[in-house]
């Protein structure tokens, strides 16, 4: 039986971790065409991130960036070129590196690389966070509609109290961001919460555990 009804869950249960996805330098060189397609104000709203991890770390929430990455052979990229997606984030490309606009990675951050679209798979990421005994996760970055959307379903598979903060993360279109900040919601109540509102559950967190 589930612990409680979902609207008499907090925002953070138990233990969080601020889950920073794919925020990468590709998304603050400017382009015509992009191999991934993005919204428009897709660095603007990614960029907002900034200010949930200065918050994560002022109040001891650990932090993992996610990385997507792939071998500049192309041998790991198996079915993800058969839509709309040309050749991106590959390993000799300074583009596929952290976005320095927003994120300062330090001693204590945790880094995770993938070769697919969702986190866990073919990761350390459940091990990680199953070692820091983290209950909820609060997810940032791109694309809404692809990783953070693959992310929070096999998060929400695990039994995770899974958060997308929904103004700090960007789609490849608006109707597509849209279309997956509903489809997480469908899978947990709640599940759409924005900046303001983590942050001061952040807050709230750290006075309850001092």
């Amino acid at each position: 039986m589930p612990d409680t009804a979902p609207a008499q869950r907090g925002l953070i249960v138990g233990r969080p971790a601020l889950i920073v996805i794919d925020i990468q330098q590709s998304a603050f060189v400017e382009k015509e065409v992009r191999a991934i397609p993005h919204m428009v104000d897709y660095a603007t709203r990614v960029s907002r991130a900034r200010l949930a991890i200065d918050r994560a770390r002022e109040t001891g929430i650990p932090i993992v960036f996610i990385q997507e990455i792939h071998r500049a052979d192309l041998v790991d990229f198996g079915r993800e070129l058969d839509g709309s997606e040309d050749i991106h984030c590959l390993d000799d490309n300074p583009e596929t590196d952290l976005a320095r606009e927003v994120i300062d990675f330090r001693d204590g951050d945790y880094l995770v690389q993938k070769r697919r679209y969702s986190a866990f798979y073919g990761t350390d990421l459940e091990i990680l966070l199953r070692g820091l005994r983290v209950d909820t996760l609060l997810l940032t970055g791109g694309l809404t509609d692809v990783c953070v959307h693959y992310t929070f379903v096999d998060g929400h598979q695990g039994d995770y109290y899974c958060r997308v903060i929904e103004d700090c993360v960007a789609g490849s279109s608006p109707e597509a961001h849209e279309y997956a900040l509903r489809a997480m919601e469908y899978l947990q109540t709640g599940a759409r919460r924005s900046l303001d509102e983590v942050l001061a559950a952040m807050d709230s967190h750290a006075a309850s555990t001092a």
